[in-house]
């Protein structure tokens, strides 16, 4: 096999991975010279020439001239009557340059090169692909759903590079079927053995934001800006945003008329609930923004621990809270203070007494209604003496009711 063969016989596998013929002619030295390492320990006698624009390359051997039946290394050291046979101006101690025919270095060799050959290109495939993607981390990407199996799914990319997508890393109500083309952001890049390992996400709050950046034209050009991003995937969502234009509304960008802008991140995220706000650096004013569209009576911060009291009414707190806590969960995040809430009475606030039968009997309940007492505040506002005068019951009975009926308020 001759050089030009051997390099050709590695064609398909350029043309398949992309390596430019620069690339594998650099491959191609190094190969040579970790062979040349392995058959003679060394290469330091050795120079190798590539030359890309012909395809072709070069071994030679530099050998000390010495005299006749002085050589102890037959490879390294040539007698000086050989050395005049070529050229008969050669001196002892002169160094003396021979080409070596890559067929010279024998069968067995060849293999050998070959096989260095295959890896180096496959390490060099590999570097490629990671710094390709490392400078991906944080991007979107599109794959084909390849293998789904029970802790992640693979897909592939048009290229056939491989992402791994994680059962935590999806969102809880996708479903997938092999073929289908999907969308998520590069998460990490990092080697596991000698390939790297491209880990892909859709739970992600950078994956929200990319999508943002797709539909709405004006935070992919600066002019609205995305300020934070914080989700529970699948669930709920909100974003807060600003304009450098005061004659920019910010929400109602995003949002579009009657949704249309944010409706198709709510599809590719599985009709997951985005809260769009506007931007404040007022805390008080960022806090109740970001709990949303509810009643808030005051709020107290607290600049030393992150903290926000929020004062509300009761018939709003399941509302500030939301589901499964849902809500202030989210408002903390996106306004970097834990949020607490205080639950206000007001004095027409009352509660019905057929509300507490569950702690109190209900023979003493109806005592209290045959004298028009039905709510707690009826009863909580008259004296023991008094009631003791209007219902047939025991002192002791009386003070107990009035007990559970104060902790009701109390909480």
């Amino acid at each position: 096999m001759d050089n030009i063969a051997l390099i050709e016989s590695f064609g398909d596998f350029k043309d398949e991975k992309g390596i430019s013929k620069i690339d594998l002619m650099a491959i191609i030295e190094d190969s040579l010279k970790t062979l040349l390492r392995k058959r003679f320990d060394s290469d330091d006698h050795f120079d190798v020439i590539v030359n890309p624009d012909k395809g072709d390359f070069q071994i030679f051997l530099n050998k000390t001239i010495v005299e006749d039946e002085m050589s102890e290394d037959d490879d390294l050291e040539i007698e000086i009557s050989e050395a005049k046979k070529i050229d008969p101006t050669f001196e002892v101690g002169e160094d003396f340059t021979m080409e070596i025919p890559v067929a010279q270095l024998g069968r067995r060799n060849i293999l050998t090169l070959k096989q260095i050959l295959a890896t180096k290109l496959q390490e060099h495939n590999n570097a490629m692909l990671y710094e390709q993607f490392r400078d991906k981390i944080g991007e979107i990407v599109v794959g084909e759903i390849h293998h789904i199996r029970h802790k992640h799914v693979i897909l592939l990319d048009d290229e056939g590079n491989e992402f791994i997508l994680p059962k935590e890393n999806q969102i809880p109500s996708d479903f997938f079927k092999k073929g289908e083309n999907i969308r998520a952001i590069v998460e990490t890049v990092d080697f596991k053995g000698s390939k790297p390992q491209i880990i892909i996400s859709r739970t992600a709050p950078k994956f929200l934001e990319k999508l943002l950046e797709l539909e709405i034209p004006e935070i992919q050009d600066g002019t609205i800006m995305l300020k934070k991003v914080v989700r529970i995937p699948g669930e709920k969502a909100k974003i807060a945003v600003d304009a450098y234009d005061d004659r920019i509304d910010p929400v109602g960008a995003c949002v579009g008329v009657k949704g249309s802008r944010i409706h198709g991140v709510v599809r590719e995220l599985r009709n997951e609930n985005i809260d769009v706000i506007q931007w404040s650096k007022n805390p008080e004013i960022l806090v109740k923004r970001a709990l949303g569209n509810v009643t808030v009576n005051k709020i107290d911060i607290n600049e030393d621990q992150n903290y926000a009291l929020v004062y509300t009414p009761v018939e709003e707190i399941s509302k500030v809270i939301g589901k499964q806590g849902q809500n202030i969960r989210l408002a903390s995040w996106l306004s970097g203070y834990e949020i607490d809430v205080y639950r206000e009475s007001s004095e027409d606030d009352d509660v019905e007494l057929r509300e507490f039968n569950d702690d109190i009997e209900q023979w003493i309940l109806d005592e209290f209604k045959k004298v028009g007492l039905t709510t707690a505040k009826s009863v909580l506002d008259k004296e023991t003496e008094s009631l003791l005068n209007m219902v047939d019951l025991e002192e002791e009975t009386i003070e107990e009711v009035k007990r559970i009926l104060r902790e009701e308020f109390e909480d």
